[in-house]
């Protein structure tokens, strides 16, 4: 198969009506703090069986079209010695993989920052795609301050992006390209629209330029929120303000744009996802070209981490909260989610 039809296979693979992706890319001492919530100790030991734990939930595929995984877990095994990559697969959920590394200040530009790791990137993406790997992440972030992000910021930012995804598409790995406004801060749901829509804007721009195929992409951007310091909003008005910016700003050739979580608690993260998915199917709304999806990290995962707590013995009811939130969301997906499915769905 050469590179082109790969990328299709991959997009065809990931892209339906009814799933989303579990991101379970979490770094190292992301994963610590996420374990140190409920007293378990990471180490790589642990970390693999969390994963496998997540990886072989029944039915998970159902519901989950791709899973985001970190680079260690793509050489781990389950307890059947079963490749964690090929255990997903198994359900048809899309092995992927998280390539950045993290990120520092940007010189020039006072509390903006940059992500790393271009260096030798088509290297590493070639043994990941040996290893399983048919997409990959990258995350860039933009704080909002009084002063944040600048425009050095928003372009910098966006061209490591584009980067980043033009690598990928040449070795035939699926970029999924994530450029996360920050919900940190006291600003208003008008505020992030605004920064939104520009940070948008200039990535678009960056990924023409460097001849990225956006029918070979995805796009992974944060909801139109209010900071955290702010008053909450009203899944409505999420749903009116984040579907304005994209189609202000996302070619209509992107198959499929999957929300972050971005610190929303679970139910929230749904809530808005409906609204989302609810508006754009109404008469009232100008409509959305593409699949409007998730790839939620911690608004999947935390139900299941504690009901796990680290036991084996709780194998089975933290897979059940997972399968649960995953479902919640594919109902989601067409609007067809209810607050009272919290209860009534198992």
């Amino acid at each position: 198969m050469n590179i082109q039809a790969e990328l299709k296979q991959t997009i065809k693979d990931l892209v339906d009506s009814q799933r989303g992706i579990l991101a379970a890319d979490e770094s190292n001492p992301t994963m610590a703090k996420r374990f140190e919530a409920i007293d378990v100790t990471s180490n790589k030991e642990s970390r693999r069986i969390w994963r496998s734990l997540l990886l072989s939930t029944p039915n998970l595929g159902e519901y989950i079209s791709g899973v985001i995984l970190f680079e260690e877990t793509l050489g781990q095994k389950d307890d059947h010695q079963t490749l964690l990559p090929h255990l997903a697969w198994e359900q048809r959920i899309v092995p992927g993989i998280k390539v950045d590394k993290g990120k520092g200040a940007l010189s020039g530009a006072p509390g903006d920052l940059i992500t790393y790791g271009l260096d030798g990137l088509a290297e590493r993406l070639a043994i990941y795609k040996q290893q399983g790997a048919r997409f990959a992440k990258w995350r860039e972030v933009y704080p909002i301050t009084d002063k944040n992000p600048t425009r050095l910021g928003v372009v910098a930012n966006a061209e490591v992006l584009a980067r980043y995804a033009a690598v990928c598409q040449e070795i035939g790995i699926v970029p999924i390209v994530e450029p996360e406004v920050l919900m940190d801060g006291d600003h208003d749901i008008q505020r992030c629209a605004e920064v939104t829509e520009q940070v948008l804007n200039e990535v678009f721009t960056a990924l023409k330029l460097h001849g990225v195929i956006l029918e070979q992409m995805l796009l992974k951007p944060n909801m139109v929120l209010p900071g955290k310091d702010c008053r909450t909003a009203e899944p409505r008005e999420v749903a009116e303000a984040t579907l304005k910016i994209l189609n202000r700003s996302v070619p209509a050739a992107v198959p499929s744009i999957n929300f972050l979580s971005g610190g929303q608690e679970p139910e929230e993260a749904t809530a808005n996802l409906n609204a989302i998915n609810q508006l754009a199917t109404s008469q009232l709304a100008t409509g959305a070209p593409w699949q409007l999806s998730i790839s939620y990290g911690r608004a999947l995962q935390q139900p299941a981490l504690k009901a796990w707590k680290g036991l084996s013995q709780n194998l089975q009811a933290a897979q059940m909260a997972l399968l649960k939130r995953a479902r919640l969301n594919s109902l989601a997906r067409s609007g067809k989610y209810q607050a009272s499915d919290e209860v009534n769905i198992g």
